[in-house]
C-alpha cells in the first residue's frame, strides 16, 4: 500500500491518501465517510469556491494578514485550478456534512498543496487558505456566486435567444388565422402570431422575474465566519473581499445586509428556485402546445410540422415524434421537482446555520443548467424551424361552428346556439346554415363571420 498512498495527518490522526491526490486528510475522510451517490458538486460550484479563496487571499494580503509570498502562492494556485483537468481532485460526494465543510476543506487542501509545492512556503489549508473564513460563510457565498454567474452567463442569454426566436416566428406567421381552443375544444379565431406572442410574453416575464432576484444573489455571507459575528475576520474583510470578487467576475457583489441571516437561511436560493419553477411551468405549457399543434399528421390537429430530427418508432416505419418538445417537458418536470427539494432544504436552517447547503448548491445549479440547455434547444429546433400547414388551418377555421359567436350581438345567443348545433350536426359551414336560419344576406354574413376580422376582437361590425 505504501507505493500507492501517502500518510497525511489531521486533528483526528493519520490518514492514508492516494499518492497522486492533491487533497489531504480531511478530504480523504469525507471520501470514506460519504460513499452515498457517486455524484460530486458541480464544476461551477468548485469554480466559485476557488474564486472565493483567491479573493480572500488578496483581501488578507491587503489587510496585512498574509505576506506577499504566501498570498502570491495561493493566488497562483487558484489560477492553475482554472484548468478543468484538476476537477478530479474534488471527489467529495454531494451528500456530505450539511455545512459543506468537507468541500471547503477539499478546496483548501488542494490550494495549499499547489501553493506550497516546490517553493518551500509553509501554506496551511486552515491557517492561510481559509484565513478570515469559515465553511459556514464560504459555502453560502459559493451558492450565491455560482448561481448568479450561471444565471447571468447561461440562462438569461438563452432566454433572450428564445424570446427573439418567438418574436421572429410571430412575424413569420402573422397572416395565419387559426381556430383558438379552450378546454381543448374549438373556440373563436385568432392569429397564430397572437398565440406565439403569448409564449414570448411568458418567457419575457420569466426573464424579468429571474433578473429581479439577482440583486439579492449578489449579497454575500462572506465575512460572517462561523455564525455571523465575524469572529477571526477583520472588520474590513467583508467589504474588501466583495470588491476583489467583483473585479474577478465583472459582477457587483457586496456583503449581505445581515450576515447572520445570510448564514442561517437560504431564502434567496429558494426564491431563485421558485422563479426557475415558473419558467419550467411556462416551458412545459409551450412544449405541450407545440406537441398538440404538431399532432397527426392525419388524425391530429396538424396545424404545424416540427422539424424531423430522428425516426420516432422502432416498429412503425415513417413515424416522427416531437422529441425536442418532449425533452423540454421532462426538463420542466425535473426543475419542478428540484424546487420541492430546495424548499425542504431551505427550511433546514437550524438556529444559526442551514445544514443542507451542498444539496441546495447542486440542485439549484442543475436546474439552471438544464433550463439553459433546454431553452436553446426549444428555440432553435422547435420554434424557429416549425412550418405551418396553412391549407389545413384555413379549411378548419372556415368550417368552425363557433364562428357563430360573432352573430350573438345581431341575432342573440339562443338563435346563434341553434345555428351552431345545426352546423355541427350537418357538418356544413356555419355561413350556409345561418343563411337558411336568419334573414341576413350572404354579404352581411360573410362580413360578420370573417375569421380575419374576428381575430382582431372588439365589437362585430364596427
Amino acid at each position: 500500500m505504501g507505493g500507492k498512498f501517502r500518510t497525511e495527518r489531521d486533528s483526528l490522526g493519520e490518514v492514508q491518501v492516494p499518492r497522486e491526490a492533491l487533497y489531504g486528510a480531511q478530504t480523504q475522510r469525507a471520501v470514506e465517510n460519504f460513499p452515498v451517490s457517486g455524484n460530486r458538486l458541480p464544476a461551477e460550484f468548485i469554480h466559485a469556491l476557488v474564486l472565493i479563496k483567491k479573493s480572500a487571499a488578496e483581501a488578507n494580503r491587503d489587510l496585512g494578514l498574509l505576506n506577499q509570498a504566501q498570498a502570491a502562492a495561493i493566488i497562483d494556485a487558484c489560477n492553475r485550478l482554472g484548468d478543468p483537468g484538476y476537477l478530479a481532485h474534488f471527489p467529495v460526494d454531494i451528500y456530505q456534512t450539511g455545512s459543506g465543510t468537507s468541500s471547503n476543506m477539499n478546496v483548501n487542501e488542494v490550494i495549499a498543496h499547489l501553493a506550497g509545492d516546490g517553493n518551500g512556503l509553509p501554506i496551511s489549508p486552515n491557517d492561510h487558505v481559509n484565513m478570515s473564513q469559515s465553511s459556514n460563510d464560504v459555502i453560502p457565498t459559493a451558492i450565491h456566486v455560482s448561481s448568479l454567474l450561471a444565471v447571468r452567463d447561461k440562462l438569461l442569454p438563452a432566454l433572450r435567444h428564445l424570446h427573439t426566436r418567438l418574436r421572429d416566428k410571430a412575424v413569420e406567421v402573422q397572416s395565419v388565422v387559426k381556430t383558438g381552443r379552450t378546454h381543448l375544444m374549438d373556440a373563436v379565431p385568432m392569429t397564430m402570431a397572437q398565440e406565439v406572442d403569448a409564449w414570448a410574453a411568458q418567457i419575457e416575464a420569466c426573464r424579468e422575474r429571474i433578473r429581479a432576484t439577482m440583486p439579492r444573489l449578489a449579497q454575500l455571507a462572506q465575512g460572517g465566519t462561523a455564525i455571523g459575528t465575524g469572529l477571526n475576520a477583520p472588520p474590513d474583510f467583508s467589504e474588501l473581499f466583495a470588491q476583489k470578487l467583483s473585479a474577478y467576475t465583472s459582477q457587483q457583489f457586496r456583503p449581505a445586509d445581515n450576515l447572520f441571516a445570510a448564514i442561517s437561511c437560504q431564502d434567496t436560493a429558494v426564491e431563485l428556485s421558485g422563479q426557475l419553477k415558473v419558467l419550467a411551468v411556462a416551458m412545459m405549457k409551450i412544449a405541450n402546445d407545440l406537441r398538440w399543434m404538431n399532432s397527426g399528421p392525419l388524425a391530429g390537429i396538424a396545424e404545424i410540422e416540427l422539424m424531423a430530427l430522428q425516426p420516432g418508432s422502432s416498429i412503425m416505419p415513417g413515424k416522427v415524434n416531437p422529441v425536442v418538445a418532449e425533452s423540454a417537458a421532462m426538463v420542466a418536470a425535473r426543475v419542478m421537482g428540484n424546487d420541492s427539494t430546495i424548499t425542504v432544504a431551505g427550511q433546514s436552517g437550524n438556529f444559526q446555520l442551514n445544514v443542507m447547503l451542498p444539496l441546495v448548491a447542486s440542485t439549484l445549479l442543475e436546474s439552471i443548467n438544464l433550463l439553459a440547455n433546454a431553452v436553446l434547444l426549444l428555440a432553435d429546433r422547435a420554434i424557429a424551424s416549425f412550418t405551418v400547414n396553412r391549407v389545413h388551418i384555413e379549411d378548419t377555421v372556415g368550417r368552425n361552428p363557433i364562428l357563430v359567436t360573432a352573430l350573438n350581438p345581431v341575432i342573440g345567443y339562443s338563435k346563434a346556439a341553434e345555428i351552431a348545433k345545426a352546423a355541427y350536426g350537418s357538418g356544413r359551414p356555419v355561413l350556409d346554415v345561418a343563411l337558411e336560419m336568419t334573414t341576413l344576406n350572404r354579404e352581411t354574413l360573410q362580413d360578420l363571420l370573417d375569421p380575419d376580422h374576428l381575430a382582431k376582437g372588439g365589437l362585430v361590425g364596427e
